[in-house]
């Protein structure tokens, strides 16, 4: 009867990590505002978009998870169920890692890639607060904290890689309807500019003169 059960064990468990994903980066990143070493790591990938915890602390959390989640859920639905429900939280937290470096690292391919940048990156560069998720939006609209991105200023300094062509350092031609390069100054220069443009007033008395 588990070989029944252990798919829908193994579904539960990937579930049961997106619910964590949302929690621990919400509440336990950003909520705690520095006060504890996850806190303190996420916010620093945050002001260094390229920084990323070091491997072998996340290698050691998730097999502590694992070594605690195994036995526990074996106590409540058996070793087989127990072992699908800790395997699918498990590789569903991997998942995360690879696509959340991947996000930094590569470029979009095909829609879901688009929109997991746009989505995270619109949590990085624009409203912190807000898509807490990185594989999926659902606890974000679960907790009223999922925005729909627009135009994402990225700063120069936090660019991705593959976002910005480096002999011109402007975001490259097939990125420019989702991101734009943010300089310092860039909002001083184009107040002044609309400053320096003639109304239209003055321009028609400068025709009638």
């Amino acid at each position: 009867m588990a070989w029944l059960t252990m798919p829908l064990m193994f579904a539960l468990g990937a579930f049961v990590w997106s619910f964590a994903e949302y929690g621990l980066h919400n509440w336990r990143g950003h909520g705690s505002k520095g006060k504890n070493e996850f806190s303190r790591e996420h916010l620093q990938h945050h002001a260094r978009g390229h920084w990323f915890a070091p491997t072998h602390k996340k290698v050691k959390a998730a097999l502590l998870v694992a070594a605690v989640m195994l036995p526990a859920s074996a106590l409540a639905v058996g070793w087989l169920n127990g072992g699908a429900l800790t395997a699918g939280f498990t590789l569903a937290y991997i998942g995360y890692e690879v696509l959340h470096r991947r996000l930094h690292t590569h470029p979009p391919k095909g829609a879901y890639g688009r929109w997991a940048r746009r989505h995270h990156f619109y949590h990085h560069f624009t409203k912190p607060n807000d898509n807490h998720g990185v594989t999926s939006p659902l606890w974000d609209h679960v907790f009223g904290t999922h925005a729909e991105p627009g135009l994402i200023r990225v700063p120069a300094k936090l660019a991705m890689p593959w976002l910005v062509d480096p002999a011109t350092g402007e975001v490259y031609e097939r990125f420019a309807g989702d991101y734009v390069v943010a300089r310092r100054g860039d909002k001083a220069r184009a107040a002044a500019a609309e400053d320096a443009e003639p109304s239209s007033l003055d321009e028609g008395s400068m025709s009638a003169a």
